[in-house]
Order: structure tokens, then C-alpha cells, then sequence
């Protein structure tokens, strides 16, 4: 019997889903990569990277036919992010690529404008995809849009 009745606080409102929703199908609509979030309250990781390359794995981002997947994961409650490219679109942008999107969501996320930052990363993330990958016919969604959400 449950003497007291708590409700796990929600991440983000379903406003703030739907906004990063569509930025992600947006951001995906001219490319035939792939973006995902993944948000959790905690890292269970000393780097959030090291959680980042669990989480794309599991999710079976490793598996696109271009290996063009990114991975923006977030641990809200410890602050810590990590941006993870597989290695088709990495071998085209290079480290400084990710730096700065890190930077971008960090000057987003240090003025307590999370979603805003999400969408402005996947926004850039999306054009440097549709740079590389642009869409041809035929190619699929290979991975759903919607954010994944874990402890």
C-alpha cells in the first residue's frame, strides 16, 4: 500500500516535446541522416560520453546505411551533455564541428534556455547533414524522431 503518491517530475512539457520534435523531423527532412535525443535526470558516468556511445549503440544508431547518426545526449539534473557523431558524418566535419555545437548548447543551456539550445544544435547539425548527406529518393527514416527518454 503507498502511503504518499509522487508523481516523477516530467523533463520537459509536452510543448517543449513538440518543439524538439519538429526540429528534429525539420532538421531531418532534406538529409538522409539521422538525430536523436536522448534525456535522462542522471549520468551514471563519470564522461557523459561514455553513456552517449552506450545509448547510440542500444538505440542501434551504429547501424544507419551511411553511418550518418547523431546522438545528442543530456543528464539534466547533473548538467552534463554529450554530442556523438557516428562515423560517417564525423569523418566529415572533424572534431571542431563538435566542439562548437558543445559550446553553442552550452552558452544556450548556462542561460537556462534548454530547449532553445536543443533546437538551435539540431538545427546546425541538421544543415551540416544535409551538406554531407543531402536526401535522395528512396531514403528512409531510418530511426524514429522522438526523444528518448531514461532514468
Amino acid at each position: 500500500m503507498k502511503l504518499f503518491s509522487f508523481k516523477k517530475k516530467e523533463l520537459f512539457s509536452e510543448e517543449e516535446k513538440n518543439r524538439v520534435v519538429n526540429a528534429i523531423r525539420h532538421a531531418e527532412r532534406l538529409t538522409s541522416g539521422e538525430i536523436r535525443l536522448f534525456v535522462e535526470s542522471r549520468c551514471e558516468y563519470v564522461d557523459p560520453m561514455d553513456r552517449a556511445r552506450e545509448a547510440f549503440v542500444s538505440l542501434g544508431m551504429d547501424k544507419t546505411k551511411q553511418r550518418n547518426g547523431v546522438l545528442l545526449y543530456i543528464a539534466m539534473l547533473d548538467h552534463q551533455f554529450a554530442i556523438l557523431g557516428d562515423q560517417g558524418i564525423h569523418e566529415k566535419v572533424g572534431p571542431d564541428f563538435w566542439q562548437q555545437e558543445a559550446l553553442l548548447l552550452k552558452r544556450h543551456f548556462s542561460s537556462n534556455k534548454i530547449v532553445e539550445g536543443i533546437e538551435v544544435c539540431v538545427k546546425e547539425i541538421g544543415e551540416s547533414l544535409y551538406h554531407y548527406f543531402p536526401y535522395e529518393s528512396g531514403d528512409q527514416n531510418e530511426l524514429p524522431d522522438d526523444i528518448i527518454f531514461g532514468k
